[in-house]
């Protein structure tokens, strides 16, 4: 199945000038947003991994429904002020600002393998910052996986040696 007829371009949102990926299209059809689910668990399969973490919000989409196929537990990214036990906190620059992201520090076990699943990896900012939050506590992150990569905004740079895989790759 061809993903890419999946998503449909907004011209300036969140502002003037940028083309954003919406994947709404993608998950509103049932057998895209299936064959989505089904390309990640294939690259994702043989990784050892034990949980799956995901990024507010849209990760979360990917995420969550990727861990059950697996068998693995779902570990949600959050803004702060929006995870109800105690986290430890990472900041990030964005293409247009900066934020934080907050996990619960007992989230993670030392020495857990972890995959980090977004709806798109762009400037790589949270995606790292993601991967700062999952070493913090100890655990291994042994893939990042994206619906949707911007190549020309280099974000797995960001990433050094985790492997990779986006379903879609727009330059």
């Amino acid at each position: 199945m061809n993903l890419a007829e999946h998503i449909r371009d907004i011209p300036d949102f969140p502002k003037e000038g940028i083309i954003f990926k919406d994947i709404t299209t993608l998950v509103g059809n049932a057998e895209a947003f299936r064959a989505s689910l089904d390309q990640l668990q294939e690259r994702f399969a043989d990784t050892g991994a034990t949980a799956v973490v995901a990024l507010e919000a849209r990760g979360y989409i990917f995420g969550a429904p990727l861990a059950d196929r697996m068998g693995l537990r779902f570990v949600p990214v959050r803004k702060p002020g929006k995870l109800p036990a105690d986290t430890i906190q990472q900041d990030y620059d964005l293409e247009y600002g900066s934020n934080t992201l907050e996990i619960h520090k007992d989230a993670l076990k030392p020495g857990e393998k972890v995959l980090i699943v977004d709806d798109l990896i762009a400037t790589g900012g949270s995606a790292g910052a993601t991967v700062a939050l999952v070493e913090k506590l100890g655990a291994e992150v042994v893939g990042f996986g994206a619906i949707i990569e911007l190549s020309f905004l280099d974000g797995r740079s960001k990433l050094g040696n985790i492997p990779v895989e986006s379903l879609l790759t727009f330059d």
